[in-house]
């Protein structure tokens, strides 16, 4: 992971190109899976989208620090 929330319970990653191919999206899938089975919301954003969108990156991050997890998520 690239970043770690511990307040939001939430993980961030930022994919560059090696995250395109489909061994690597495959991997991703079944490490999301097993991240939100520790109850952890995980959002990917694309290098692109940070470089180039970081606005929209932060208004999404923005929104999801509004909407903190429960203790029982």
């Amino acid at each position: 992971m690239d970043f770690y929330c511990a307040a939001l319970r939430l993980v961030i990653e930022v994919d560059g190109e090696y995250h395109a191919s489909p061994e690597a999206q495959a991997r991703d899938a079944e490490r999301t899976k097993i991240l939100e089975g520790y109850g952890l919301r995980v959002i990917r954003f694309t290098d692109e989208q940070v470089l180039k969108e970081l606005e929209g990156v932060c208004a999404v991050l923005m929104g999801l620090a509004e909407d903190p997890p429960s203790c029982d998520r």
